[in-house]
């Protein structure tokens, strides 16, 4: 099924860049290189105009559900599935810690041992004042 979305999907893009590269800019395009025949002489200009506009938004609308549908499609069935990228994988792996954790200290009876060096607390600083006036 996902892989006849995606066949579906490139088949509308398909459509898609045909339908804008036949309309109309300002400047000509290809709809004014395909002479006078064909849909100009059968609807008119001005309809030929909306039907291509038409077409485009269709298509892009399509494609727009068709692409939602594929994510919908493989979302459901790889909920508990692997994992694609290496990111989402460190995402899973990491541990969000459930809050601040208290730094632990040694009782003061217990020695430090002779080649460890000795750990001093951090001096905070102190809070900058502000002059006055």
């Amino acid at each position: 099924m996902y892989v006849a979305l995606i066949v579906l999907i490139l088949f509308v893009c398909f459509l898609l860049a045909l339908v804008v590269l036949a309309q109309n800019p300002k400047g000509g395009g290809l709809s004014s290189q395909f002479g006078s025949g064909g849909a100009a002489n059968l609807m008119g200009v001005k309809r030929t105009g909306d039907l291509l506009e038409r077409l485009t938004w269709g298509f892009a609308i399509g494609l727009m559900v068709l692409s939602l549908g594929t994510h919908v499609l493989n979302g459901a069935s790889g909920a508990a599935g692997p994992v694609r990228s290496v990111n989402q994988q460190k995402a899973l792996e990491t541990r969000i810690p459930t809050g601040p954790a208290a730094p632990a200290q040694a009782p003061a009876s217990a020695p430090a041992p002779a080649g460890a060096p000795v750990q001093q607390p951090a001096a905070t600083p102190a809070p900058a004042t502000v002059p006055a006036n």
